[in-house]
């Protein structure tokens, strides 16, 4: 009876023991090995990982920077603002030069400067048209004024008129005056004087500016215009262009100017009106 009390009892404890957590080996040294396979296989997939990082990293950059993918095409360039004076094919020109080079490669410093060499360029805009274009927004040096020639240029059988714009850079010639443009006479080789004649040009408003006829000037202060209907107006120097131009408007546009010849307007607060 006992004997059978001692088994039940060693049966219950035996059973009742903890349980252990299953181990794929129970020898120490197949444990230590299959932690060194773990980490290698934990090793190479890290190193995997970061060699195929590096090999998309290149992937990528051959794409972007030397692939034909993001290639320049020239045909594929808009050019805009050429205006009356700027060669579009000269721009383009340019941009052919560099047609092939990946765009993020491009020297868009470089293509600005060269494009600003063209005649006629005044400023340029560059911007890249993915995946292949450029966008190119020119800024032309549109004539205001014809500048009477001293002599006749080489090859041409007589003087005629230098083409300027607003800031006195030559810009082309012609043998005659384009419609619409005043001619601009003032000494010969007076910088000061030209530039004072040609910044009241450019600050006229477009109906205004259409009836001028003529500008002519002895200093900077004594500019002088003339109309298209041979009205002549005393318009002084540069300054309170606005306020000039508001008083001649008024003057015009009153019936007591009908038959008037001359309008001094240097003085705006106290204009005077001739017959």
């Amino acid at each position: 009876m006992a004997a059978a009390t001692t088994r039940t009892t060693y049966e219950v404890r035996r059973f009742r023991g903890p349980v252990r957590p299953a181990v794929v080996s129970t020898r120490s040294a197949e444990r230590f090995a299959e932690r060194a396979r773990a980490a290698r296989n934990l090793a190479r997939r890290q190193v995997a990982i970061v060699v195929g990082g590096v090999l998309a990293l290149l992937a990528v950059g051959y794409l972007v920077l030397f692939s034909p993918v993001f290639a320049l095409d020239p045909a594929k360039t808009s050019i805009t603002g050429a205006g009356t004076v700027v060669a579009v094919d000269q721009v383009a020109a340019v941009v052919t030069r560099h047609g092939g080079t990946p765009l993020p490669r491009l020297d868009m410093g470089a293509l600005r400067a060269q494009i600003l060499q063209v005649p006629g360029v005044r400023e340029v805009t560059v911007s890249r048209d993915w995946p292949r274009g450029l966008r190119i927004t020119l800024v032309s040096r549109e004539p205001v004024a014809a500048v009477p020639e001293q002599q006749a240029p080489q090859g041409t059988a007589k003087a005629g008129f230098a083409l300027l714009d607003q800031d006195g850079v030559q810009v082309g010639r012609t043998d005659a005056v384009p419609a619409g443009l005043p001619v601009v006479t003032v000494p010969v080789d007076d910088a000061r004087t030209l530039q004072a004649v040609l910044t009241v040009v450019r600050q006229l408003p477009a109906d205004l500016a259409t009836q001028v006829a003529a500008v002519s000037a002895q200093t900077q202060d004594t500019i002088t215009m003339t109309l298209r209907d041979h009205v002549t107006v005393d318009w002084g120097s540069a300054d309170e262009t606005a306020l000039k131009v508001a008083v001649l408007k008024a003057l015009r546009a009153s019936p007591a100017a009908a038959g008037v010849h001359t309008i001094d307007v240097s003085a705006p607060r106290m204009p005077i009106t001739k017959q």
